[in-house]
């Protein structure tokens, strides 16, 4: 689905790059931990394209033309395998989302916002309303 939204002045890299820079910190607050993997006696660095570069725009930018899937989700519903096998052509599904509620915007199964059903030019696409952060975004995947 296209997603229409207001053009962002620095295309997002200012938002991924404080997300990367607050993920960094909260890192570095945290207690150090002993190393015990059997494959590596060092202690595990983050990934850096270049070790002494401290600069976190610069490891974004290798991620930036990978593809990802990204979908919006109408609703859902569960049915017993024999509802399944009686569907057919003008067959009724009720899902558990409200008609006009927000639709959730999902990139590789990760929420990262919510929207509003459009058309535009006989296609049909969604006007993100709700946002979520960069750093919040980043906090999900890396929890998954």
């Amino acid at each position: 689905m296209a997603a229409e939204e207001s053009a962002p002045d620095d295309d997002g890299m200012a938002d991924w790059a404080e997300a990367l820079t607050e993920q960094k910190s909260a890192s570095d607050e945290a207690p150090e931990v002993a190393s015990g993997g059997v494959l590596s006696p060092e202690t595990p660095r983050p990934f850096t394209s270049n070790p002494d570069s401290d600069n976190p725009e610069s490891d974004i930018s290798r991620v930036l033309d990978i593809p990802v899937q990204l979908s919006v989700e109408l609703g859902r519903t569960k049915v017993p395998i024999k509802h399944i096998l009686q569907l057919g052509q003008g067959s009724i599904v009720e899902l558990d989302a409200l008609a006009g509620e927000p639709m959730d915007v999902l990139v590789n199964g990760y929420l990262i916002a919510q929207g509003e059903v459009v058309v535009v030019n006989d296609k049909f696409g969604i006007r993100l309303t709700d946002v979520v952060t960069p750093s919040e975004r980043l906090r999900r995947v890396s929890k998954g």
